[in-house]
């Protein structure tokens, strides 16, 4: 078997040495040699550092990502979990879907003023309660008391 140097990995995964070093630190990949001072890793540490860019676009942090691996450092993907953030990314989804139909629809009317179109009032008004239920579902902003 022919071992990457962590050179080789940066290039191919497109990764910093630095990043590397801080992935094989938190136990998120490991080396497994040291050729002089270069660290050695295994061919399949590039499927690794695939999966661990997706879950991290995916929205999830290094220490849920670290425990989608199991000890041989082969993914164990936690379906429940997946399915969840599945779930928030379709609210994400639908959420960016309707400011993007907003912006176009700002960008195209016609009216002489945004507050005389009544589409765009519907909008406000739909992004506002959308807002709302955020705030609330997460607390206030700053965790304080009073308002924003």
């Amino acid at each position: 078997m022919k071992f990457l140097d962590i050179g080789e990995v940066a290039e191919r995964s497109g990764m910093r040495p630095s990043a590397l070093r801080y992935y094989e630190e938190v136990g998120l990949i490991s080396s497994i040699a040291r050729s002089g001072l270069r660290r050695q890793f295994p061919p399949e540490v590039l499927l690794q550092l695939k999966l661990i860019a997706m879950g991290k676009s995916a929205g999830f942090s290094l220490d849920e990502i670290s425990g989608m691996f199991g000890g041989n450092g082969a993914p164990d993907l936690p379906r429940a979990l997946l399915h969840e953030k599945a779930d928030e990314l379709d609210r994400q989804i639908g959420e960016l879907a309707a400011l993007r139909d907003t912006l176009r629809h700002v960008a195209d009317c016609p009216a002489p003023s945004h507050m005389e179109c009544p589409t765009f009032r519907r909008l406000v008004d739909v992004a506002g309660r959308r807002s709302g239920t955020k705030r609330q579902k997460r607390g206030p902003k700053g965790g304080g008391g009073g308002g924003d």
